[in-house]
């Protein structure tokens, strides 16, 4: 298991505030979860440890501000702490930069999200659907 159950959550919970759903699916149930899994047990390896230091100061981030995890935040909530971990005004210890670790999430999620569905993500094609790409 690359990830604790509530790194997990946080994981999740952020993703679909990158990608949210709406007329199609939100980015973990498009396979953006199972696109980082499996870059993370192989060639982006490395950058496990960061992973996890993030989603560890991201959820200590949203303790220190909302007294509530990560995934228990309102959608709002959720939105207004990654941006202000994306202007780099974390006030917890983080073991990783925090802006660059969120910089870091939202290109992996856009990757997973848009991927040929042969590395793990874009479950049933659908953000080619969503664009009109049909793949060909």
């Amino acid at each position: 298991m690359l990830f604790t159950d509530l790194q997990q959550n946080t994981l999740r919970a952020a993703m679909n505030r990158i990608v949210p759903a709406d007329d199609f699916p939100a980015a973990w149930d498009a396979g953006c979860g199972d696109y980082i899994t499996g870059q993370l047990t192989g060639q982006l390896a490395h950058l496990l440890p960061a992973y996890r230091a993030g989603l560890d100061g991201l959820e200590s981030e949203a303790w220190h501000r909302h007294q509530r995890g990560f995934s228990e935040l309102s959608a709002e909530d959720q939105d207004a702490l990654l941006l202000i971990i994306e202007a780099g005004e974390a006030a917890t210890g983080w073991q990783t930069k925090p802006d660059a670790f969120l910089a870091m999430l939202v290109n992996h999620t856009a990757e997973g999200y848009y991927a040929d569905p042969g590395q793990g993500g874009n479950h049933n094609r659908v953000s080619w659907q969503m664009i009109g790409f049909n793949g060909r």
